[in-house]
């Protein structure tokens, strides 16, 4: 099986689909662990881009959602462990809201396999990798998302201006 969409991994496996994993992590703990694990030259799938926040507790609902809407397969947040946030209570906030959060991914039909909150401490790089590459496993078993693919295409259909009502509107403005 060959093709242009086919990747191999460290493990020498081919896929036929690769996903988008975006990982919303706090610098302080999560950001230094998958650091850690790149420095101590850790495997784990090249499938994740991270994008770092002072503090899971400043990651709003919104960005999950659009990830979603621009093409991400998975979503990853990750922080400190409780006890441990350098802003001393953003990720008990950050869970709070992740809880209320996933009620209503559950409602606009998305499958709650394509997100996973964690917490991993800046010694935990072998976490890190554990956490990726099962999360990347899980989403390329899933196959690819489509249902926000097809909605952003659906919102783009309001650019046509096709009835004489539109065009009447239109050049009113």
């Amino acid at each position: 099986m060959t093709g242009r969409n086919e990747t191999v991994h460290t493990e020498g496996q081919k896929h036929a689909f690769e996903p988008k994993i975006i990982a919303f992590v706090c610098t302080w703990c999560t950001y230094a662990g998958a650091d850690l694990a790149g420095t101590s030259r850790m495997q784990y799938p090249a499938n994740v881009r991270v994008l770092k926040f002072p503090c899971t507790g400043r990651i709003d609902p919104v960005f999950i959602l659009k990830a979603f809407q621009q093409g991400a397969d998975g979503v990853l947040v990750s922080g400190c462990h409780p006890g441990d946030c350098h802003y001393i209570a953003g990720n008990f906030h950050a869970r709070r809201r992740f809880a209320a959060f996933r009620k209503l991914l559950e409602f606009v039909g998305i499958d709650l396999g394509r997100l996973q909150f964690s917490w991993v401490s800046a010694a935990e790089g072998g976490k890190w990798v554990e956490m990726v590459t099962d999360l990347t496993e899980r989403v390329r078993h899933m196959g690819p998302m489509q249902e926000f693919k097809e909605l952003a295409l659906e919102e783009q259909w309001s650019g046509v201006i096709d009835t004489p009502e539109l065009k009447e509107v239109y050049n009113s403005i």
